[in-house]
């Protein structure tokens, strides 16, 4: 089923997904999860990230959180999505904007302030359509081309 009427294409590969219909609201199955969640746009752009990791970049599915929660002072906080080593350390932090979102200054500057108390070493922003991964090199973010393969980051 296509559902680019709703919903656009984005700038990641293809991938069989599961949905359905119920009411007037789509679901879409999340691997991670496991279960059918409601399918919004920033949704969209995260179920083809999950995908993509575990189909083209080789992260293992058990090693991947959705709404990543953790705490700064006190205050609670979530990442949409954190991959981890098999050492439970954080590797990648994944910030997901609906593609009707423009990605700016702001939007890198929140997730390098989530990245400040958990350290990984990269953090990817993306709306599906625009993407930016940045290395930490343990003073400065560095921009890179791609996400790394997971065998590369480790």
């Amino acid at each position: 089923m296509s559902l680019q009427k709703f919903f656009p294409e984005l700038d990641f590969p293809t991938f069989e997904m599961f949905v359905e219909k119920r009411s007037d609201k789509w679901y879409i199955y999340d691997v991670i999860r496991k279960k059918y969640v409601v399918l919004t746009l920033e949704e969209w752009v995260r179920q083809h990230l999950i995908h993509y990791l575990i189909n083209h970049l080789n992260y293992p599915a058990s090693l991947i959180q959705v709404e990543y929660g953790f705490f700064i002072k006190n205050k609670a906080y979530r990442v949409d999505l954190a991959t981890f080593s098999r050492q439970a350390k954080p590797l990648l932090l994944c910030e997901c904007k609906a593609p009707t979102v423009k990605l700016t200054a702001k939007t890198i500057s929140q997730a390098a302030m989530y990245n400040y108390s958990q350290q990984a070493p990269y953090m990817f922003i993306t709306n599906g359509l625009s993407h930016y991964c940045f290395f930490y090199n343990g003073s400065e973010w560095i921009k890179q081309n791609k996400v790394p393969d997971f065998k590369d980051i480790l």
